[in-house]
This record gives C-alpha cells, structure tokens and sequence, in this order.
C-alpha cells in the first residue's frame, strides 16, 4: 500500500447551506457530531493518505482554526484563494505546494469513498494526465456532469441544471 498525497477543496461560500449553517464554512458543517471536513479526512487516512493540502478561500480562518485544535497531528499545507477562481484555480493554486507527482483531489463537503490504491494503479496504467472517479446520480441539479465518448474520455463538462440522470466527478487523481 502506498503513500498518497491530497488536495481538499475547503474554500466554496456554501450559498446553499446559508440558511442552515450561515456562519461556517460549508465543509465545517456539522454532520453526525463533527465537522463534515472530520469525516473526509478520517476516511483519507483509512485510505493511507499522509500528506494534505487545503486548498482555502471563504471563512480560511475557521478551517484553520479547527485544524490546529483537532488535527495538530496532521501533516498539512494550505492556500487561500484571494477571489473565488472555480475548482481549476483552487487546484492549481494547491497543486504547487504538492511534492509528489500525483495526487488525489477532493471536495471538503463531499465523502466520495473508493479504493484509492486501485484507483492510482489504473491512473498509472493508463499513462493517464488525469483520472476522474465518477458516480451515476438521477435527479438532481446541486452537481455539474461530466460526459464521455466510447473510450471512456471526457468530452465535456457541464453546469450545474437539473437532470434526469447524469454522470459527477468526484476525485481527481493528478
């Protein structure tokens, strides 16, 4: 089993968790007594990952906070977005503080579980620049899609809007 290095997008302003939880950062949300942001890395761990970047923007104070009083053991960096630049410049702006070669990428309000160390063997196999994990949902509109051609490429990308069924991304491995 193997060493991996992740990048957690924390820095979202969580428009739609405002009325429930309107002075926290959305992946400080609690969810079954603890912060959401606890049981993502709890799960990171299970899976041998050993070095965290937090990719930062709305509310860093408090995710900092948290992380010096119940994570003091982890090993983390972090970046703080200035402006909101999308998940591409969340990731771009982490990525350089990142000192392996690949690296998983997840979302801080989302627990997306798979096996990591199959994940990265078939990354490698492929000789692939970047591997998506995907799930199959049916109706919502909270996710962007993803679609792919028969090779199982991406071909596009897509905004949020309500759908029957649709493909989500939910780890990237770089």
């Amino acid at each position: 089993m193997k060493n991996y290095s992740a990048v957690i997008l924390a820095g979202g302003l969580g428009t739609r968790l405002k009325s429930a939880v309107p002075d926290l950062p959305k992946c400080l949300a609690p969810v079954a007594g603890k912060p959401f942001l606890d049981h993502v890395i709890t799960y990171l761990l299970s899976c041998n990952v050993t070095k965290f970047v937090f990719a930062l923007g709305y509310r860093h104070e408090m995710v900092l906070e948290h992380l010096q009083s119940y994570w003091p053991q982890l090993d983390y960096t972090y970046t703080v977005e200035q402006y909101p630049a999308g998940t591409g410049g969340a990731i771009s702006l982490a990525s350089v503080m990142i000192t392996a070669d690949d690296f998983i990428v997840v979302n801080g309000d989302t627990l997306f579980k798979a096996d990591l160390d199959h994940l990265m063997a078939c990354h490698f196999s492929t000789d692939a620049l970047v591997t998506l994990v995907l799930k199959p949902m049916k109706d919502f509109d909270r996710y962007g899609t993803v679609q792919l051609d028969k090779t199982q490429t991406v071909t596009l990308f897509c905004e949020k809007k309500y759908m029957t069924e649709g493909i989500i991304n939910g780890v990237f491995m770089l």
